[in-house]
């Protein structure tokens, strides 16, 4: 059962509209985001790349340029090395364009998640010092990789961190102790000493930074850059970060640019994903343009992807681009069959009793791990680890809940883990096949999650009247997108609202379009996806056969509904009407 909780935050909504020359509802949603004083509700409306932070604030990032900067001029070797998600691909583009189109001799390298594993290991090191590699500098990964590191420092190479995951820490008698990586220069957000204001980057945004710092201290202009703010944009919201602050004016930049991309990759995946290019939103990269990109690193090599971002005529584009969405294509079915048989493992056995879920899939390919651990969180809103066989033993990947920080659990078992990392809300780790019950044991008995907790909460904006869901407020409501994570869609409620008639639709008739009607005696089309079947369930439970069957035939019925609901405008033949998305309903 879930809790619905309405927001009751105050303000001074009507001056805080004339000031902004925004509806007062609109100033109390801003309200709402946490959005407080004018100078941040200005950044929040208007902010643009101009006040992006200082990259040389961040702890590491001059000493870094220096080095490069000094390789770059006395033609040194650098090797940038990525890793093989969305993140990891895209900062790795954007450290090649901006070091090469400042100069440098560069190539990249990106681990294959089968065979190397996540981040950097001995094996990329000795290949890079084989090809006469002078300097490696990491991407989305490399905090963690230590004694690698050492390694490469012992081979003679200059080796530069640029990252933004969790510093690894052990807990002694006096606190938490942090190892640094014994790197030339480490770059991450999140490391103690930073002084940086926004932690919450992702790791192409930190490239994005550094190559933004380069400019600086080579004397070039930092606008040469820019266009890589698409990519930033595509790597914020593919790794799911908090779309606030500087990520909000990433992410808002980055989509303008989008849409006349002259990147030939960008274009042939827009294409072939039939996406209209000024139309593309938060949402689509989140659900088609970033799992194409990530599909590669699962099933394939990520090295396809960055080639996509890389290409040099649209037929190279094309024939990449095809490629991405048919492995993505397969990547679906593959991940819907594993989602079956995580269920049945869990309902009607011992484990459903968990509230850590901790679920062991052999046949589940290992790079599908995450995305069924995320579709199980969803399904149960519990912590969720999936684990499958690797090359040497087990190895799993979790998603989590708001309440319980997935990384800082996983510490707590570090003796029974051969290698993890992460952060709050997702993580990766290896062990081996006999530690698995004892593992599921050990995070069940330091879990502390209460029922509430596990109870997932609905957070609404406000309840509005369906007479105020007007063309004129839908539009304004698009001053606050980008929505993501951190940044969600408003979410308003009603009360009493009657179901006049409804259709079932979609080839899986698994989509209902409603005509409801709410106290104020407005009406309005109602569109409500994904869970038609169960919808209805719940409605012959509660109302019977025949009261669903007369709401269906459009004759009176008594179906009565506390719904929440997002508006949006419906554009059908020229005619542009209000309607509804209903998300919850009770």
């Amino acid at each position: 059962m879930e809790r619905w909780v309405l927001l009751r935050k105050g303000g001074d909504f009507e001056a805080m509209g004339e000031k902004f020359n925004i509806s007062p509802r609109l100033a109390c949603l801003i309200r709402n985001r946490n959005v407080i004083g004018e100078a941040k509700v200005h950044k929040f409306l208007n902010g643009t790349i101009e006040e992006i932070n200082d990259g040389r604030l961040m702890k590491g990032m001059e000493a870094a340029a220096l080095i490069v900067k000094k390789k770059i001029k006395n033609k040194q070797k650098i090797r940038i090395i990525g890793d093989y998600d969305i993140d990891g691909i895209n900062a790795a583009y954007i450290l090649l364009e901006g070091i090469e189109g400042l100069g440098a001799e560069a190539d990249y390298d990106i681990p294959d998640r089968i065979t190397d594993g996540y981040g950097l290991n001995m094996e990329l090191l000795k290949r890079a010092h084989e090809d006469g590699v002078d300097t490696i500098i990491t991407c989305d990964n490399g905090i963690a990789a230590a004694d690698e590191i050492a390694y490469g420092k012992s081979l003679g190479m200059t080796i530069i961190v640029t990252d933004h995951h969790e510093v690894p820490y052990e807990e002694g008698e006096e606190g938490r102790i942090y190892r640094l990586p014994p790197a030339d220069a480490v770059i991450d957000p999140k490391q103690q000493g930073c002084e940086y204001p926004f932690s919450g980057l992702c790791g192409a945004a930190v490239a994005y930074q550094f190559v933004r710092t380069l400019c600086d201290v080579m004397g070039r202009k930092k606008k040469e850059f820019d266009y890589l703010l698409e990519n930033a944009a595509i790597a914020t919201v593919g790794d799911v970060m908090d779309l606030e602050d500087e990520n909000r004016i990433i992410v808002k930049e980055g989509l303008r640019r989008l849409g006349s991309t002259r990147n030939l990759g960008l274009r042939a995946l827009i294409e072939c994903t039939n996406l209209e290019k000024d139309r593309i939103r938060a949402y689509h990269i989140g659900f088609i343009l970033g799992p194409c990109m990530n599909a590669s690193g699962r099933l394939d090599t990520a090295k396809r992807a960055l080639e996509l971002l890389r290409a040099k005529s649209k037929r190279e584009a094309d024939i990449l681009a095809w490629d991405l969405k048919a492995l993505n294509d397969s990547r679906k079915e593959m991940t819907e069959k594993a989602v079956v048989q995580a269920k049945e493992l869990v309902e009607g056995t011992e484990i459903e009793k968990d509230r850590v879920l901790v679920i062991y899939l052999p046949q589940c390919h290992e790079s599908l791990a995450g995305i069924v651990a995320g579709r199980l969180r969803e399904s149960y809103y519990r912590p969720v680890f999936v684990l499958t066989d690797g090359k040497e033993g087990v190895k799993g990947s979790g998603r989590s809940i708001e309440a319980y920080h997935m990384y800082q659990e996983l510490s707590k078992c570090s003796e029974l883990l051969k290698k993890y990392g992460g952060h709050k809300l997702a993580a990766g780790f290896s062990l081996e096949k006999e530690k698995i019950e004892t593992f599921r044991r050990m995070l069940n008995e330091n879990c502390t999650l209460t029922q509430e907790e596990l109870t997932e909460k609905v957070v609404i904006d406000m309840e509005l009247p369906f007479a105020c869901v007007t063309e004129r407020f839908i539009q304004e409501l698009s001053l606050l997108e980008p929505f993501g994570k951190g940044n969600t869609k408003p979410v308003f409620a009603a009360r009493n609202v009657e179901i006049l008639s409804g259709r079932i639709l979609g080839k899986n008739r698994n989509v209902l379009k409603l005509r409801v009607r709410d106290a104020t005696n407005t009406t309005l089309d109602a569109m409500y996806f994904n869970h038609g079947e169960e919808f209805l369930k719940v409605l012959k439970d509660r109302y019977g056969e025949e009261g669903v069957e007369a709401m269906l035939s459009g004759r009176q019925s008594p179906v009565t509904l506390s719904v929440t609901y997002y508006p949006e405008l419906n554009e059908y033949m020229g005619r542009v009407t209000p309607q509804i998305v209903i998300t919850h309903y009770q």
